[in-house]
């Protein structure tokens, strides 16, 4: 039967379009960080919707699941398939192209397969700015980011992706295509039905287009990091620029020393952004549509009545977009700093932004007292209480007993977050290293609601099985 599938697809779609050698799978099967190996039948690689809908129908038809997948940068198991027998794996990578562009509306339609900075650059190309931005951006692809509704550094300003949609069109696990590639801002006839499948997972149909808003493009951007005593600090100095200069604000990032000494060791082209070392540090971006000469002396008298008071030690305002790239790179080579130091364990974790400081706090009290030595990197967007909290293991701890304690660990974070109404999934997804755990934690409700979701649209469980939310009940 795979056999015949398989060929069945060859012939209709082009033999480019499907990959069933094992070694030519390979890439589609490890997840980029290596936590998860999959196993599937094949791969499909679909050139249009149509393309994505007849693969789907023959595989409901033939009784195989479909695995949908964009870039393959995701972080919790969302795209690995499980079974070599009965799943395949549907890529959207050749749906990369600019349906349509309408700088009026300010909208631009696109296939999930696109790159996510290839539309920035579109959208930059075309005088205007699309904001979703992250550190995957140069190879995830916006089908992706839209079914994970990811986040990123421009949240605190724009919203997270699912904020970024007007319309989709997506296929469902029948093969029946939905059409709402509407660019509309105002339709009032009934259920949103984009909101179902913007942070599904590819659990209840396949993405294939998107209509994404615009926006102006920003014509005066500054860019300051700021060394702090304390997170404490960071909040308050948080609140003051908020109060200061409201939306303005695009961007305010949390640094821990720590994050950096890793990233001074191990990353090219980095070095210290002030004279002094400190604690902490913040990266903030300001920005405006138009020549705003008052922003540079809003952030200044801003930092002068934080340093006045103690909140902030020092601070620096990029002088040109060289030096506003370097402090953006100290930002980005966090992870890549983390890696060489061995074993990590992260959290991706929300709280309320208030209580930002306080989680900090208890968690690293937590865990520091379970195993002494431990090393915690806690950063993130502050801006949107969105904090990655990792943990480096002990210096000469092996890392394989480390990872033994990823579970413990993973409790004793988790528990800080649900006892102060946070989330353990900010902006990565659930995927399967999350599944188990959102069934205890959400309200019994809820998952009886997620289930029912489920059940109405993707009955037969064939669409990306066995992620975000178990159907064993």
């Amino acid at each position: 039967m795979t056999g015949a599938f398989l060929s069945g697809l060859k012939t209709d779609l082009g033999g480019r379009s499907v990959i069933d050698l094992s070694e030519d799978m390979e890439p589609y099967l490890v997840e980029w960080r290596g936590t998860y190996r999959g196993r599937a039948a094949a791969v499909v690689r679909p050139a249009d919707t149509e393309g994505v809908a007849l693969t789907v129908r023959r595989a409901a038809k033939a009784g195989f699941a479909i695995v949908p997948m964009g870039g393959n940068t995701g972080l919790v198991g969302g795209a690995v398939a499980e079974d070599a027998q009965r799943q395949i794996i549907l890529s959207t990578e050749r749906l990369d192209k600019v349906r349509s562009l309408d700088t009026d509306n300010n909208t631009m339609t696109v296939g999930a397969g696109m790159i996510l900075a290839d539309v920035q650059a579109t959208a930059r190309e075309a005088g205007r700015l699309f904001p979703l931005s992250l550190g995957a951006e140069a190879s995830c692809r916006i089908g992706g980011n839209l079914s994970t509704n990811a986040g990123g550094v421009n949240v605190l300003r724009y919203g997270s992706a699912r904020d970024l949609v007007l319309g989709l069109e997506v296929v469902l696990p029948d093969g029946r295509v939905w059409n709402g590639l509407r660019a509309l801002r105002k339709n009032n006839t009934g259920y949103d039905l984009k909101h179902l499948f913007l942070g599904a997972e590819g659990t209840l149909g396949i993405i294939t287009a998107a209509v994404l808003k615009l926006f102006a493009l920003p014509e005066h951007i500054e860019t300051v990091v700021a060394g702090l005593p304390s997170a404490d600090s960071a909040l308050e100095l948080f609140k003051k620029t908020k109060a200061s200069l409201g939306e303005r604000v695009s961007a305010f990032e949390l640094l821990p020393r720590r994050s950096l000494d890793f990233a001074f060791r191990h990353v090219d082209r980095t070095r210290d952004p002030l004279a002094d070392q400190h604690n902490w540090y913040v990266l903030m971006e300001a920005a405006s549509s138009e020549t705003d000469t008052s922003l540079s002396g809003s952030l200044e008298t801003i930092l002068e009545q934080a340093i006045e008071a103690g909140h902030v030690h020092d601070a620096a305002i990029a002088q040109n977009q060289t030096q506003a790239a370097e402090f953006w790179r100290l930002r980005e080579a966090i992870v890549a700093g983390q890696k060489p130091e061995g074993a990590s364990l992260k959290h991706d974790v929300s709280v309320p932004v208030s209580r930002v400081p306080e989680f900090i706090d208890r968690a690293i009290g937590a865990v520091t007292q379970r195993l002494p030595g431990i090393r915690p990197v806690a950063f993130g967007h502050l801006g949107d209480g969105n904090i990655h909290f990792n943990l480096s293991q002990p210096i000469g701890m092996e890392p394989n007993d480390y990872f033994a304690l990823r579970k413990e660990f993973a409790l004793i974070v988790h528990d800080i977050v649900d006892d102060m109404g946070g989330s353990i999934s900010a902006e990565h997804g659930v995927g399967i290293m999350k599944r188990d755990e959102i069934a205890t934690r959400k309200q019994p409700i809820e998952i009886e609601l997620m289930r029912a979701v489920k059940r109405a649209i993707d009955p037969e469980n064939t669409m990306n099985p066995g992620k975000m939310i178990s159907m064993d009940r």
